[in-house]
């Protein structure tokens, strides 16, 4: 799916288009892994009350862009926050600003997964080629098999939501995009770097004992 198709699809193509409802949410840099368990819509003018070294802003498109004090960009994040707070919107207000041109034209192919989808896919073995092939029709017509050679995004929507043993410690590490095994191990291996290290992870998650979601 190119840009063109892509934009219309998540914003023009629908009957609301997503530019039209979508409000800024504030993304804020946590490394503690805590539970954010406050209210899903936390207003600019309250977290500016905070003390500014407990939390640092974060535009939606610059979220893989280096955070003040570092020089390389990130490779793999995760977004966390309550049931309903926005973290789906904000992955597809990010790839359809991506689409339509406005942010980060750097980026070559922005591929939106959700786990839902994925869980469906269990017990199949395929390649990453293949896979990307399966769930994106359009890359499989155009013949792109050499992902290495493009700046890639993989968003990774609803890890709670996720069916697969993601076994970061006994999968087996794998590093070819063309070799098929199972969906798992293609995921823990794109995730930790081993296979496509050149592509940037962004995963969401609602984390156990949040509010909505007791798992």
């Amino acid at each position: 799916m190119n840009q063109e198709e892509l934009a219309d699809t998540l914003g023009g193509g629908q009957r609301t288009d997503l530019n039209d409802f979508y409000t800024e949410i504030f993304i804020t840099e946590r490394g503690s892994g805590e539970v954010n368990n406050e209210h899903e819509v936390r207003l600019i003018e309250t977290a500016s009350r905070k003390p500014a070294k407990e939390e640092t802003p974060i535009r939606c498109e610059d979220i893989f862009k280096p955070l003040p004090g570092q020089d390389q960009p990130i490779r793999t994040m995760m977004t966390t926050g309550v049931a309903g707070i926005g973290k789906t919107v904000l992955t597809h207000k990010f790839t359809l600003d991506w689409a339509e041109g406005k942010t980060n034209q750097d980026i070559h192919f922005t591929f939106l997964l959700t786990f839902r989808e994925l869980n469906l896919l269990k017990g199949k073995e395929f390649s990453l080629v293949e896979l990307l092939h399966h769930l994106f029709i359009e890359t499989k017509e155009a013949g792109i098999c050499r992902f290495d050679q493009f700046q890639v995004v993989f968003i990774l929507d609803g890890l709670d939501e996720c069916r697969l043993p993601l076994d970061f410690q006994r999968n087996p590490i794998w590093t070819d995009v063309t070799k098929s095994t199972s969906v798992d191990v293609l995921l823990t291996n794109l995730i930790r770097g081993d296979l496509l290290p050149s592509a940037h992870i962004w995963i969401t998650h609602t984390p156990c004992g949040s509010q909505s979601d007791p798992c």
